[in-house]
């Protein structure tokens, strides 16, 4: 019997039949990338490559008892938690993530599939932000997603907020804030998009990327599943936020078309194909 190394990761989300986002884009980013997935799911989406129908939420007590289960039989090397669907199952997974203070987080919430990315309820921002956010090693949303956080506490702002919002998220402890689409350049073939990581104290990089015209769908989700894993596997926290987006270019560069809806990201773009001979 073989004693398993392969690094493990549990991951809290919703369960995406397209495989596109949500629990299913994680546990194939984590398997493209040398680890196993374990997970906690916290909804099950109605969807298609275009759009999500409908969503039904997983009692609190259930995701607590799924995450348990698990933690009691095997050490994890990493969380990531994606997009949840009740205060009470940001309560429970923030209670237990903090057990386990010294495995790396990976906070993730928005969800640009579901309506108003799961950015409509100001009492879910404010528990996401109080209670896991404090937590989080790297805390992955666009700058529009951060902008929407923001309204819950402060009211309007003039001028470039990007950094002083960034700064009440790093002010409350979350180690790193990694902001998406940050700026663009150029048009046409020559456009790029930049990402920028912040600590508390301030720009610790910018990224910058060719922008692909897409649609989308899965691209946030896989890199933050690529950012999880990858520091599952022992990767200094810059050096994975740099690898995860260079990951996430290569899957979105070879992304493919399902159905009639938006591109899936690729994430098995680095596997050669089989043949048979």
């Amino acid at each position: 019997m073989q004693i398993q190394t392969t690094p493990l990761i549990l991951t809290f989300g919703v369960s995406d039949p397209v495989g596109a986002t949500g629990i299913q884009a994680d546990l194939a980013v984590f398997s493209a990338l040398g680890c196993h997935g374990l997970s906690a799911i916290t909804g099950l989406l109605i969807a298609d490559t275009a759009r999500v129908e409908d969503i039904d939420e997983t009692d609190a007590d259930w995701v607590i008892d799924q995450a348990r289960v698990l933690l009691e039989d095997m050490p994890v090397a990493a969380f990531k938690v994606g997009a949840l669907t009740s205060i009470e199952q940001a309560s429970a997974i923030a209670e237990i993530v903090s057990d386990y203070p010294d495995v790396p987080l990976i906070v993730d919430p928005f969800l640009s599939s579901l309506p108003d990315s799961g950015l409509a309820d100001d009492d879910m921002l404010m528990a996401i932000r109080q209670i896991l956010v404090p937590q989080a090693s790297v805390l992955l949303l666009s700058q529009v997603e951060l902008a929407r956080m923001a309204e819950t506490w402060r009211e309007g702002g003039s001028g470039d907020m990007l950094a002083q919002d960034v700064a009440e998220l790093t002010g409350m402890g979350c180690a790193l804030v990694l902001v998406t689409c940050t700026g663009a350049a150029g048009k046409g073939d020559s456009a790029t998009i930049s990402n920028t990581l912040f600590d508390e104290n301030g720009v610790v990089d910018t990224f910058s990327f060719p922008h692909f015209a897409g649609p989308f769908v899965g691209a946030g989700s896989t890199m933050s599943a690529a950012l999880a894993a990858l520091m599952a596997q022992g990767l200094a926290p810059l050096a994975a936020v740099r690898a995860a987006q260079e990951y996430t270019h290569g899957a979105l560069a070879h992304a493919q078309r399902f159905g009639m809806g938006k591109l899936v990201p690729n994430k098995f773009f680095r596997a050669a194909p089989f043949s048979a001979a």
